[in-house]
């Protein structure tokens, strides 16, 4: 059997990795500005959390949700401290598509209405729902296509308050940052009008952090700049450091039923374990203020390189956008600098590395970067 060829690959195979640098099977250290795709929170290989995931698995690493399991309480009652959510409500999932299916099916069911509002280049999952909200045609099978979805420009508010105004809309679903879209960032003013307009017009408000959350952006979640609250956000990525795991942040105004949610792997004691340690790491070392730090360092720095067209960002999640396309230059990266970066389209870098980002690292960064313009 061979697999499905679903990923164009470098020939490349990473083994190994320390905070923020991997390693690749012949021992080539490579400075890692991507995090696998933002999923490296706390650093690759931390004692702490490879601690607790190897305690943990020792003694058990998974049994039903049929039965209490206390460390997904535990795991709610600090991601509510430490996110600014305390009196939501935590359902424990296994992928940022997931988290979002369930948070689209939840304000469903809460108002009885089908039609969704996206945001045009939005990125949001694979799945049958997510991938209906995502703004990408060609991922959209026929079988996902009776979902009645539209997509509006994003801050154009006028165009959000022409469609809610309808009446047949469950909810709006937005991300704290557009990853896939080239980091493009709401305005905060724009939130908070769409905020109102959803309360408006009963609109559940759902806000996808898989990317942009987790202290990505400087504060926990990036739509916290805007000094809103949302009432379903979708976390993932950054969650437990590597392990697959999600979670739906649910307000006190949905009423659970049993039946309408449900999970099997979801919330496992391997995975709680891993997610308690993540958040204890970001607590311990200043993670989310290292991110506000070391970001706006770098793009300060990176907005005074000749020869880039736009630089767009906030704490470590950074777009470094091009007139012509990055192949080239992300080539170079890679392969004579060793850095790994990721894209957002053709024409725009994206930079996604793990919180703990020293400054050194990421002077040696730019310095790299100049090398490859």
């Amino acid at each position: 059997m061979n697999l499905f060829d679903v990923y164009p690959l470098f020939p490349i195979e990473i083994t190994r990795g320390k905070g923020c640098h991997v390693y690749d099977k012949e021992g080539t250290e490579y400075l890692d500005l991507y995090g696998g795709h933002a999923v490296i929170s706390v650093g690759h290989a931390h004692p702490d959390y490879v601690k607790a995931i190897s305690d943990q698995v020792a003694q058990l690493g998974f049994y039903s949700n049929s039965v209490v399991n206390g460390l997904q309480r535990r795991l709610a009652e600090k991601l509510g401290k430490v996110c600014g959510y305390d009196d939501y409500a935590l359902f424990l999932i296994n992928s940022g598509a997931e988290a979002n299916e369930n948070a689209l099916k939840l304000a469903s069911f809460h108002n009885g209405k089908k039609q969704v509002l996206a945001f045009k280049h939005s990125f949001h999952g694979r799945t049958a729902a997510a991938v209906k909200v995502t703004d990408i045609p060609k991922y959209v099978a026929p079988v996902n296509e009776g979902m009645e979805v539209n997509f509006v420009e994003l801050n154009d508010i006028d165009a959000v308050r022409r469609e809610l105004s309808k009446g047949t809309y469950s909810s709006v679903i937005i991300e704290g940052i557009q990853g896939i879209g080239g980091i493009q960032i709401p305005d905060d003013g724009f939130m908070q009008a769409l905020r109102a307009e959803c309360d408006k017009h009963d609109v559940v408000l759902i806000l996808d952090e898989i990317q942009s959350g987790y202290g990505r952006s400087g504060k926990f979640f990036a739509h916290q700049y805007a000094g809103i609250k949302a009432d379903l956000i979708t976390v993932a990525k950054g969650i437990c450091n590597g392990f697959p795991m999600s979670g739906l942040i649910i307000s006190p105004k949905f009423t659970p039923v049993y039946g309408q949610l449900g999970t099997t792997f979801g919330g496992n004691h391997l995975g709680c374990a891993g997610a308690i340690a993540v958040l204890d790491i970001i607590e311990k070392e200043h993670l989310i203020e290292n991110a506000a730090k070391v970001g706006a360092w770098l793009l300060n720095e990176l907005k005074g390189i000749k020869g880039l067209k736009e630089v767009r960002g906030r704490g470590l999640m950074i777009g470094l956008e091009f007139e012509q396309p990055i192949k080239e230059i992300r080539r170079k990266l890679l392969f004579e600098q060793h850095v790994f970066t990721g894209v957002a389209g053709t024409n725009t870098i994206r930079l996604l590395p793990p919180l703990c980002l020293t400054q050194a690292d990421a002077e040696e960064f730019v310095k790299r970067f100049k090398k490859c313009l």
